[in-house]
């Protein structure tokens, strides 16, 4: 079992943290809200520590701040972080931060790894899109894919397409969640209670998604088998074409794409 920090549990940090706490992991967190720190270490079973005890003493040390302050918390740590004689490794959750900006961030050259979580790790159904750089080891990446195994799915992805990736599960969730309310509205105007509706459309999403993960079918052939000739289905898809739903979410997925890349500029 390895020993294993958070910096930062927020929404993201936290749900890793909880995935972590699962597998057995000894679990150190900090954050800046105190409040919200105790309230975390306590339903982890976890240990409220600080940022300087966390990399001084972890193997495995997650990033779970915003990128806009990543700097700003990375900068009193400096030393601490040089001085460390024994191996350990960071794993940046930051949005658009590379691995070669945040040796920078650091002033030097650490095991490194860097991931793209999404919120379905909440529940044990994440996609979890991870690099790293050539000082992380092979037992690094070990220890991060155990600590990792109550999030979901943790996908490699060559760093060059991780803004793409970010831009597809990262902010994914939350089309798909749009998705899901827009679903369930056109059933409760056709009759159903919103409990109900919400029930089938999340179900229904959560089925289709299985369908092309599992099956390894392409969902234009998946489409096609439900729309019988003349039939329900096929009305609803010809209206959704017309409304071109498909360049609606292209577009979605643009504009959370080149977002992903001013973040890390800064």
């Amino acid at each position: 079992m390895g020993k294993i920090g958070f910096i930062g549990c927020g929404n993201m940090g936290g749900t890793l943290a909880k995935a972590a706490a699962k597998t057995g992991h000894s679990v150190l967190l900090s954050d800046y809200d105190q409040n919200k720190l105790n309230t975390v270490a306590k339903e982890l079973n976890a240990t409220a520590s600080t940022n300087e005890e966390i990399v001084t003493t972890c193997d495995l040390i997650f990033l779970g701040v915003k990128p806009q302050v990543l700097a700003n918390v990375l900068e009193p740590l400096k030393n601490a972080v040089k001085n460390r004689k024994d191996h350990f490794c960071l794993v940046s959750m930051a949005a658009g931060v590379t691995l070669e900006r945040l040796k920078e961030l650091l002033g030097g050259d650490y095991p490194a790894i860097r991931i793209m979580p999404n919120t379905p790790a909440a529940v044990e159904s994440g996609m979890i899109l991870y690099c790293k750089n050539d000082k992380a080891t092979d037992s690094d990446v070990g220890l991060f894919l155990d600590s990792m195994k109550k999030a979901g799915i943790c996908e490699a992805l060559d760093e060059m397409l991780f803004d793409a990736g970010t831009a597809v599960s990262g902010c994914g969730p939350a089309f798909c969640y749009m998705f899901i309310e827009a679903l369930a509205d056109g059933g409760v105007k056709a009759g159903l209670s919103k409990e109900t509706a919400l029930k089938l459309a999340a179900g229904t999403v959560l089925g289709a998604g299985k369908m092309v993960r599992d099956t390894g079918i392409d969902p234009e052939a998946l489409k096609t088998n439900v729309c019988s000739k003349g039939g329900s289905t096929i009305e609803g898809v010809k209206s959704l074409d017309a409304d071109d739903l498909n360049g609606i979410i292209q577009k979605a997925v643009t504009a959370s794409f080149n977002r992903t890349r001013e973040l890390g500029k800064n």
